[in-house]
């Protein structure tokens, strides 16, 4: 089956190792696509809620399947977002085509661009951690109790439901704070001078053009692969929301290299991509 062949992809809010996590459709989205860049814009592995018990060889895949990319010749840029904020001591690390960085800037055919999180505009993870944590706990469970729900109304033939998006959508102080964070998010890239602004955290998939007296900007937020199952496609000059939902993509889950795979696989693959660096740099 060809590939799709796209200049950028962005991606964030995967949340691997917890039980919301689409992480069988991000499979079969990265095997349907050859980007020049991926941009991993947080919140790829969820740290918080790590687990043991709880990291199923799919999510391992996932890892797996974007080590190859880079190994392919993919330019990788893993921004660390909130949940996966243990690995910002990494930040400005290169192995191969693997960077893990805090923010990233670039230029898209003449354009500034500026790619981070978003967390940092977020008061409660800035102030109160331990009830942002103890709040993903929560939303955790709505997932596994939402995944009931879907598992019923599939075995009644009825279209699959979002509780948590439902509850967020439905609350007007989260709706605020959404907007808020997107105005802020447009007034700081302005100031600034970038054309575009590209974040994730939120999990609300939105392209959207901003202005104020000082200027204007192109907002873009990539979702997440917990309820929205969207990422960000950028070729052509031209930037488009991806919905995973709107496409089908069955013949892309097979992948013959991520059928045998284990941890040590994953190790060496970083290992050899370290190595390849590390002679570069000798020569």
């Amino acid at each position: 089956m060809k590939k799709r062949k796209i200049d950028l992809v962005v991606i964030s809010d995967v949340h691997l190792g917890t039980y919301g996590c689409h992480a069988e459709e991000l499979i079969a989205y990265l095997n349907s696509i050859q980007p020049k860049k991926l941009i991993l814009n947080g919140d790829i592995i969820d740290i918080w809620q790590f687990s043991k018990r709880y990291f199923p060889a799919s999510h391992l895949k996932v890892l797996k399947k974007v080590i190859g990319m880079a190994s392919n010749g993919t330019e990788v840029h893993y921004i660390t977002g909130n949940h996966d904020e243990m690995l910002r001591k990494f930040s400005n690390t290169s192995m191969g085509n693997f960077n893990i960085e805090d923010k990233l800037t670039l230029d898209l055919d003449g354009r500034k661009a500026w790619f981070f999180h978003g967390d940092v505009f977020d008061v409660s993870i800035q102030n109160a951690k331990w009830l942002a944590r103890l709040g993903g706990y929560g939303y955790n469970m709505l997932i596994l109790i939402n995944r009931l729900v879907n598992w019923v109304l599939s075995k009644l033939g009825r279209e699959r439901y979002s509780l948590s998006k439902k509850i967020k959508d439905s609350v007007k102080r989260a709706v605020k704070f959404i907007n808020n964070f997107e105005k802020t998010a447009a007034d700081l890239a302005i100031e600034n001078g970038y054309d575009y602004v590209i974040c994730g955290h939120i999990h609300q998939p939105k392209k959207e053009v901003y202005s104020n007296k000082n200027g204007k900007c192109t907002y873009l937020n990539s979702g997440d692969w917990v309820e929205n199952l969207t990422a960000l496609e950028y070729s052509f000059k031209r930037w488009k929301i991806y919905r995973y939902n709107h496409d089908k993509l069955s013949p892309f889950f097979a992948d013959e290299d991520l059928k045998q795979m284990d941890m040590n696989d994953l190790i060496a693959s970083i290992t050899a991509m370290k190595a390849s660096k590390d002679k570069e740099s000798i020569d």
